[in-house]
């Protein structure tokens, strides 16, 4: 050991410069001292501390190791290996968390305790000692001073023994102080050398015998144990790199596909349907009346179970039951200017709810499922066979055809605008026959999608004729008299039911009206829809109105100038339809077909409408008009008699619901 300083105690009486420079030395290094015992105190205490810590963490890990067996895994089959290993490891644990415990304790007694003790007693004792060094040199330094001022001409012996005392005393004082403290520092450099080496004692010796401890408690059973777990674990990791390679090219393949897979309607032309789906699952979005006219689209995942549609917001752990769809119908509908849209009907008529699908197979799959589901075929032994046998029987009765049934070259109510001629003979209007007859193609595109309901949900409020009056929302018109019928020569009133409309290529011929007859009447028959508006048909010189027959509400207006087909089957009297022709935003002109059952014979409609046109043909000619008018006969009491206007016995409706009457 290297020699150490020292103050020397002869010097501490006389208290010289030297001495005093000296001590400064002393007082320095102790300061030194201090300040880095504190910063090792600190490094110690967090060592405990982490020690301490380490108790509590292992005795939570103990009991987390546990818990994993009582935690209620959705995908826990097969976890019984892992939590008997884990069993173990928690017995393990308890075990190392003994010798923690005891590792903590003794680095308490033989760490840091003793860096505390010299800390509080060593550097303490030497802070102490200094300040009393400092109050003892300076009540010297003032009994000197005193002393110093003693008079030489008027000398006291009395005052003078007295300061000497007092001088005496102070000195006497000072050198005991001053022999204390350097005794303390001289000491203190022998006791830091044991503080600094004492803490480090007790660490090692308390982490040898903790690894000692516990190879004598492992090293014996859990070689083979950890031996065990690593190969258990070293297959695992086998399995799952066998697994990543095999989702890596499974992600690959799934990757390498055509775009058209991401595209919502990638294939518009000619889609692939399965039209003989018994259920179906996918993302729609529904239709919600939030308000009085206003309404929001929520998109969720929809399926079907059984008879039932169900729905499943995102998140939810199961559906629940939306539509009851046994015997319910469904069709395409326009609705908020959005595309693919279809609405299911219940049962007895009323209006369900409104889907949009995101593509046109969608869409048409959706409407497909739903109607094989609402026949029932789910309950059959085997649905698919059945549905397959229906779809293909339906294929059959809407295959095209070049007319909808025997087409006469005789009389005929209808009129061609373009292509006939008018001829008044017997009071009946007889048009040119046509060369050759369209193929259906030619007539209407394929694929054309049907509306069944020309009235559109009452919440929406919308006139479908949006350049006229605007509609009332609380069920009345702004004048329910209707002016424009006051000022029309003619007024008449049929009672009609709407079977469905249909976007045509053509109004040069009456065969479209025909067409759209049998695809009308065939799609209803296919998807079971039998449900059909009634409306009044009001017939003036001036337009086509379609009324509420319960509210008088206009449900649709269309100008007799923009009619440019119209004609009543041959066969069933009761069916007529009529081609209007439509302005678009776009400045294009688009041909809808609009299809009708009516109470009376649908020549009457027919010969309704041409009077009509005939009177805005020579409106602008009053003696044209006036011949017009001469020529169609009278009653007794002033009224027009239509075409063919006399009672039917075996027509039980009444004369109002033929139009029998026509008002000039």
């Amino acid at each position: 050991m290297p020699a150490v300083d020292k103050l020397l105690l002869e010097e501490a009486l006389q208290d010289s410069p030297q001495t005093r420079s000296l001590l400064s030395v002393f007082e320095e290094d102790a300061g030194t001292l201090t300040d880095y015992t504190n910063q090792l105190l600190q490094a110690i205490q967090r060592v405990y501390g982490a020690q301490n810590e380490m108790c509590l963490a292992t005795q939570q890990l103990s009991k987390q190791l546990l818990a994993y067996e009582k935690q209620n895994f959705a995908l826990g089959k097969g976890d019984e290996e892992v939590i008997s290993t884990l069993h173990y490891f928690s017995k393990v644990v308890d075990e190392l968390n003994v010798l923690h415990t005891e590792l903590a304790k003794q680095l308490a007694d033989t760490m840091v305790l003793p860096i505390i003790q010299f800390r509080e007693k060593d550097l303490t004792e030497v802070s102490t000692l200094k300040d009393l060094f400092g109050l003892a040199s300076h009540e010297h330094d003032l009994s000197m001073a005193k002393y110093s001022r003693l008079p030489k001409k008027k000398e006291n012996e009395k005052v003078k023994t007295e300061v000497g005392k007092e001088v005496a005393a102070a000195r006497r004082k000072q050198h005991l102080s001053s022999l204390q403290y350097y005794c303390a520092l001289n000491a203190l450099q022998y006791r830091k050398r044991m503080a600094m080496m004492e803490p480090m004692i007790g660490f090692a010796h308390g982490q040898i015998n903790f690894f000692k401890k516990g190879a004598e408690m492992f090293s014996k059973h859990m070689d083979s144990f950890l031996s065990s777990v690593a190969d258990m674990v070293q297959s695992i990791q086998v399995e799952l790199e066998a697994e990543a390679e095999k989702m890596r090219v499974s992600q690959q393949e799934f990757l390498s596909v055509d775009e058209s897979v991401y595209t919502p309607d990638s294939d518009v032309a000619a889609p692939q349907i399965n039209r003989n789906l018994i259920q179906k699952a996918g993302y729609l979005n529904l239709r919600n009346k939030t308000g009085l006219v206003t309404t929001t689209w929520e998109r969720l995942y929809f399926f079907t179970q059984g008879g039932n549609l169900m729905c499943q917001p995102r998140g939810a752990v199961a559906g629940g039951l939306i539509q009851d769809l046994d015997n319910c119908s469904v069709m395409a509908v326009d609705c908020e200017d959005r595309r693919y849209c279809f609405q299911i009907t219940t049962p007895n008529g009323k209006s369900g709810i409104i889907l949009q699908a995101e593509s046109r197979k969608e869409n048409e799959e959706w409407i497909c499922a739903i109607n094989n589901i609402s026949r029932q075929i789910y309950l059959t032994d085997n649905p698919e066979a059945v549905a397959i046998k229906l779809n293909q029987t339906a294929l059959q009765a809407v295959t095209p055809i070049t007319s909808f049934g025997k087409k006469q070259e005789s009389s005929c109510p209808s009129q061609n605008l373009k292509n006939s001629e008018m001829e008044n003979e017997n009071d009946k209007i007889v048009p040119n026959a046509t060369a050759s007859l369209p193929e259906a193609e030619e007539l209407i595109a394929p694929g054309t999608p049907i509306q069944f309901d020309i009235v559109l949900p009452a919440t929406e409020f919308l006139d479908q004729n949006r350049g006229s009056r605007r509609t009332n929302p609380f069920g009345e018109t702004e004048d329910e008299s209707f002016p424009e019928a006051e000022d029309s020569l003619l007024q008449q009133m049929f009672i009609v039911r709407f079977l469905g409309s249909m976007a045509v290529k053509t109004d040069s011929t009456t065969e479209v009206i025909y067409e759209a007859m049998r695809q009308v009447l065939a799609a209803r028959a296919i998807h079971n829809i039998f449900r059909m508006t009634e409306s009044h048909l009001m017939v003036t010189s001036q337009s086509l109105r379609l009324i509420d027959p319960q509210t008088q509400v206009s449900r649709a207006n269309f100008e007799l100038t923009s009619v440019t087909q119209f004609a009543a089957h041959q066969e069933n009297k009761r069916l007529v339809g009529f081609v209007i022709r439509i302005p678009e935003s776009t400045g294009e002109e688009s041909l809808s077909t609009y299809i009708f059952e009516s109470n009376s014979e649908g020549e009457k409609i027919c010969y309704a409408i041409n009077l009509g046109k005939e009177i805005i043909a020579v409106q602008k000619d009053p003696e044209a008009l006036a011949q017009l008018m001469l020529s169609i006969p009278l009653t007794n009491d002033g009224k027009y008699v239509l075409l063919n206007d006399q009672p039917d016995d075996n027509d039980g409706n009444s004369s109002e619901h033929r139009g029998a009457e026509s008002e000039a």
